[in-house]
């Protein structure tokens, strides 16, 4: 049983081999072309498919997160230990008011900072009068923040309270942020025809800034075991989809692969038919292969003789008996016509001499009967 196994997978590599022989869409490359274009490959995998539905916002901050610090006394500041742009932590003496009340020296207070959190605005210096109506600095608690997704209207009704989202901040680069909708906004933009659709975010190591723009992929419905690849693996125009899929049994040799596509989302996309579970395909590098091949520095029949062991046709396809025979034929033969032409040039050697002498012999002769 498992030499039957054994021999049909040895078949089907010929097989394959074969195929490949004319395969206008097989890309092959060497070691160093594979690191130049970086080439990187995943699986084609069955996955929880989600629908989504694409939102641009921005970063705000929560509201009920500021506090303002200010003076209960009328007075002028003699001390003055934060700016904006510090960062300070709840009940740490920002300043000190000194009183206007007669006295020497007259009294003084120490101002303390009423929560945790970034000074973002400062509204006093060294040496200015205040008053108890006056406020001197804003306090900015952003360990938690706002995302603020602009939802377009007609989509707004498919989201409920609660619908996760994939959250990109481009500031940030690639990472991903998950989280769900907290709140819809009170009231409708109508220039943009948007309702605001509020996420709250962790921001403890405070990389979150109010006005970053935000996108938002807000997860609609997922659908099980879908064939899906990362939406960079395809290439092609519109009405002609490709992607690359990895030769399992060349090295460095890559199949330009139709295929039909479905739905897509943030993330992947899904391929209705065109490949199988297991494929390897290209997703760094895949647009890059779509202009290789040509300057690839490596033919066919090199590949196939590294990955099988033994020599192929120029062609890629395999050997076969009657070729091994002609080709040991043709170096026999090829002897045989060595000693033929060193016989013919023996010849032609002694046929030259035979006429050289004939023609002293006769030029003898004329001159004896001349004289």
């Amino acid at each position: 049983m498992k030499r039957n196994a054994l021999i049909g997978i040895f078949c089907l590599l010929g097989l394959l081999g074969s195929e490949a022989a004319g395969n206008p869409n097989l890309i092959i490359l060497d070691e160093s072309g594979v690191r130049n274009l970086g080439i990187q490959t995943v699986e084609a995998l069955e996955r929880d498919f989600e629908s989504t539905v694409f939102a641009i916002g921005r970063v705000e901050e929560i509201p009920s997160s500021r506090a303002v610090l200010s003076s209960r006394i009328a007075g002028r500041v003699v001390d003055l230990n934060a700016f904006e742009g510090d960062t300070v932590s709840e009940g740490q003496i920002l300043a000190r008011i000194e009183s206007r009340q007669l006295g020497n020296p007259p009294p003084t207070i120490e101002l303390k900072s009423p929560q945790s959190g970034l000074v973002v605005n400062s509204h006093v210096r060294l040496g200015q009068p205040v008053e108890p109506d006056f406020e001197l600095m804003d306090i900015s608690d952003r360990s938690r923040v706002w995302a603020v997704a602009k939802i377009p209207e007609q989509e707004a009704a498919r989201i409920d309270v609660g619908s996760r989202a994939h959250i990109r901040v481009p500031a940030l680069g690639e990472a991903v942020i998950e989280a769900t909708l907290a709140r819809f906004g009170v009231d409708a933009d109508r220039q943009a025809g948007a309702v605001e659709g509020i996420f709250v975010l962790d921001n403890e190591a405070g990389r979150l800034r109010p006005g970053m723009r935000v996108e938002f992929s807000i997860v609609l419905q997922s659908r099980s075991s879908v064939m899906s690849i990362p939406r960079e693996a395809v290439q092609g125009d519109p009405t002609n989809r490709v992607v690359f899929v990895k030769d399992f049994d060349l090295p460095h040799a890559f199949v330009r692969v139709p295929v039909v596509l479905g739905e897509q989302n943030d993330r992947f996309v899904e391929v209705v038919a065109g490949l199988f579970p297991g494929d390897e395909v290209v997703t760094r590098g895949s647009y890059s292969l779509a202009f290789a091949g040509g300057g690839s520095g490596i033919s066919l029949k090199e590949a196939l003789d590294a990955a099988h062991g033994h020599e192929h046709n120029e062609d890629g396809s395999e050997i076969t008996p009657e070729q091994r025979a002609a080709a040991k034929r043709a170096a026999a033969g090829g002897g045989e016509s060595k000693e033929s032409s060193k016989l013919l040039i023996g010849y032609a050697i002694a046929v030259t001499l035979l006429c050289a002498v004939l023609a002293q012999l006769l030029m003898r002769r004329s001159k004896e009967r001349k004289g």
